[in-house]
């Protein structure tokens, strides 16, 4: 795969609100034969932010809106999301829209944690599960082929030396 472009801070529209979705980096890499959006979400020590349940609380119309279509780009029923973190499913589902967009064949979201003691890992275990998936740190998991796009995840672990400024 060749890196072909990166996009820091990288918005993407999600149906159903005011505000994109933002991830760290967009990534476009590929060959010849194919093409693989890859959404980015860099974490050190903190949450991936509060679970669809809570999320949703207020019922906002434009939050449904969302939400329906999330699950639907996901392949997840409403009951089974509510227990995970919001931030993984949006940030998953825009691997998917930028798929789309490209014409990629393959999606990937991937954390990349600086937590040399794997913080918040257990949260992204549970999202991977969603698919009937295990996930370990510094592997890549394959979700499935959704809306005709190969999506994967991936928790990597970044050097504890860029820790240090």
């Amino acid at each position: 795969m060749e890196f072909l472009l990166g996009l820091p801070e990288h918005q993407t529209f999600l149906a159903g609100g005011r505000r994109s979705s933002q991830s760290d980096i967009f990534v476009l890499t590929g060959n010849e034969k194919e093409l693989v959006t890859i959404t980015v979400e860099g974490k050190v020590n903190e949450a991936f932010g509060p679970i669809v349940g809570d999320w949703r609380e207020d019922g906002s119309e434009g939050k449904r809106e969302r939400l329906a279509d999330l699950r639907k780009r996901l392949g997840l029923s409403r009951k089974v999301v509510d227990s995970v973190r919001y931030q993984l499913i949006h940030r998953t589902a825009t691997a998917l829209i930028e798929a789309e967009r490209f014409h990629a064949t393959s999606a990937l979201m991937l954390v990349h944690s600086f937590s040399q003691d794997h913080m918040w890992f257990e949260d992204y275990q549970d999202f991977v599960g969603l698919f009937g998936k295990s996930a370990a740190p510094d592997s890549v998991t394959y979700i499935g082929r959704k809306s005709g796009v190969a999506l994967y995840t991936a928790w990597v672990v970044g050097e504890p030396r860029y820790l240090e400024a």
